[in-house]
C-alpha cells in the first residue's frame, strides 16, 4: 500500500492506497498550494509552497499545518537536501535555505549575481521570473541544480554559496529536474524546447529529443533501478499544454540506445489533460493529470490503469511526491 502527496494548485491532497482504491484527504484548500516536498526521514513531515501565501509545514501527514514562510511570499519550488535542509524558490527569483524546518531562513544571494540574471523573464509575466525547480543531489549535499523559468539551468558545488551560470547543452526554459537515486553523476531535465540529460553531475548536458514528435516537455521521472530508463510528458506547445482544452500531450519513455517511445497502452487517446506530474517509485510509475486524474503503470509504462478514488477527489495534480 502506498501513500502519495499531491499539490493541486489550490490545495494539498494526501492519497492513501487501500483495498479497492485510493482515499483522498485534502488540506490547505483555497491557499494556492502549487508545490511540495516530503522529508527524507519522516514521511509525516510535509512542506507546501503557496503561490502568494508563503509556505506551510505539517508534521502529521498533512492533517494540520503551521506557517514557516521564507521572506518572499510567492513560493514556486521546494526541495529537501541530502543533509535534511529545506530549499524554497520564489517569484521573483530568489533562493532560500532553512536548517530548522522553516523556523528561520537565509537567502543564497549569489544566485542573483549570475551574469545572465538581467535576461531572466517568464513570458506570461515578462517583468519577472521564478525558481521553477530545485534539485539538490541525493548523493552530495553541496551539489545543487536550479532551474529558472525562463532563464537557465544553474549549478552550485558548494551548497549555494557560489553558482555556475546556465549549463552547456541544457534547456533554458527549465520545467523539471531529477537526479538518479543510485548513480551520482546522472541528472535529467524537461524543458520548454525539449529534454536533456547529464552524465557529469550537471556540468554539461546532452539533448535527448530523437523519436519524440512533441518538444514542449514538462514532467520528468527516472526509473530508480536503471539510469538509462526515464520518462517525460510533452505537448506541442505552452498554449496547448496549459490552455484547458486538448493538451495534445503524450507520455514518452526512453531506454538506453533507443529514441523516445510513446506510451499509450490503456491511456485515453487523446489524453484529456496535460500530465503535469510523473513519479517513479517502488516499481510503479504514476502520472498526475491537470484535471485531477491519477494513472498508474506497473510495467514501466507498457500498460496503464486509472486509479480509483473511493473517497474524495482532486481538482488537479500539479506535483506528486511519495511518502
Amino acid at each position: 500500500m502506498a501513500r502519495l502527496y499531491a499539490a493541486t494548485g489550490d490545495a494539498i491532497a494526501r492519497l492513501d492506497e487501500g483495498d479497492g482504491g485510493w482515499t483522498v484527504e485534502p488540506s490547505l484548500e483555497g491557499t494556492g498550494a502549487q508545490c511540495l516536498a516530503v522529508d527524507r526521514d519522516d514521511p509525516d513531515v510535509v512542506y507546501a509552497g503557496l503561490r502568494e501565501g508563503g509556505m506551510r509545514r505539517s508534521t502529521d501527514g498533512g492533517r494540520t499545518w503551521i506557517d514557516c514562510s521564507p521572506p518572499e511570499p510567492g513560493v514556486f519550488s521546494l526541495a529537501v537536501a541530502a543533509d535534511g535542509g529545506i530549499f524554497a524558490g520564489t517569484e521573483p527569483s530568489r533562493l532560500f535555505r532553512s536548517d530548522d524546518r522553516g523556523a528561520s531562513w537565509r537567502e543564497l544571494e549569489a544566485l542573483l549575481d549570475l551574469p545572465s540574471r538581467p535576461t531572466w523573464s517568464f513570458p506570461p509575466r515578462p517583468w519577472t521570473s521564478h525558481v521553477r525547480w530545485i534539485a539538490p543531489s541525493p548523493h552530495d549535499a553541496a551539489l545543487i541544480l536550479v532551474g529558472i523559468e525562463l532563464g537557465g539551468l544553474m549549478r552550485s558545488t558548494d551548497g549555494g554559496e557560489s553558482w555556475e551560470d546556465h549549463r552547456p547543452g541544457a534547456q533554458r526554459d527549465v520545467h523539471s529536474l531529477a537526479w538518479h537515486p543510485q548513480v551520482p553523476d546522472r541528472a535529467y531535465e524537461a524543458g520548454g524546447g525539449g529534454a536533456a540529460f547529464s552524465e557529469d553531475a550537471g556540468e554539461t548536458w546532452q539533448a535527448a529529443d530523437d523519436g519524440r514528435d512533441r518538444h514542449y516537455t514538462w514532467a520528468v521521472a527516472v526509473d530508480p533501478d536503471d539510469p538509462d530508463l526515464w520518462y517525460v510528458s510533452a505537448s506541442t506547445g505552452p498554449f496547448a499544454a496549459h490552455g484547458g482544452r486538448d493538451p495534445q500531450a503524450r507520455i514518452y519513455r526512453r531506454r538506453a540506445n533507443e529514441g523516445w517511445q510513446t506510451l499509450d497502452g490503456g491511456l485515453p487517446e487523446p489524453l484529456p489533460a496535460m500530465p503535469y506530474a510523473l513519479l517513479a517509485a517502488d516499481g510503479r510509475l504514476f502520472a498526475g493529470l491537470a484535471d485531477g486524474q491519477l494513472w498508474e503503470s506497473s510495467d514501466r509504462g507498457d500498460n496503464w490503469r486509472a486509479c480509483a478514488f473511493r473517497a474524495g477527489s482532486t481538482r488537479a495534480l500539479r506535483a506528486l511526491a511519495a511518502a
